[in-house]
């Protein structure tokens, strides 16, 4: 029986063998790059159908179809913070943070968004749904050294 870990190797396994990039897995389904991401690394759930497509796209096992269509348990390590708005983005980290360490790591190399050169805006946007708040990011991004 798969789990959610094994798929994810599975799919990264493929992805190092084949060079295909996160964006191009994520625009054979027609979906966020960001979010095909975290569910092809166990954070988020596909539909079925997009999961069966993505299988079919990497040559993988059906079987990895279905673990990709369940929903995921989400459980990373945490010390949780109690103040609702810094939970959330406690919760952001968790949930999406390795798949912002994937994405940064292949459209810069190996390396890291500063936090020093850097900066952040946040905005209160009019949205058919409900107000968001959009936070906007940008640091320098730093090279780790080969020496």
């Amino acid at each position: 029986m798969l789990t959610k870990r094994d798929v994810a190797g599975m799919i990264q396994e493929r992805k190092r063998a084949s060079g295909v990039t996160w964006k191009s897995i994520a625009d054979g389904l027609g979906m966020s790059e960001v979010f095909v991401t975290s569910a092809c690394l166990g954070m988020n759930s596909l539909p079925r159908a997009k999961a069966d497509l993505l299988v079919r796209n990497l040559g993988l096992p059906q079987e990895a179809a279905v673990v990709l269509a369940e929903f995921p348990e989400k459980i990373f390590s945490q010390q949780v913070p109690t103040d609702p708005c810094i939970y959330r983005f406690h919760e952001i980290v968790g949930v999406y943070g390795q798949t912002l360490k994937e994405l940064i790591q292949e459209k810069g190399g190996d390396g890291i968004m500063s936090a020093i050169d850097f900066d952040m805006h946040v905005e209160k946007v009019p949205h058919p749904k409900g107000d968001r708040i959009e936070i906007r990011m940008s640091g320098k991004f730093l090279a780790y050294n080969a020496w």
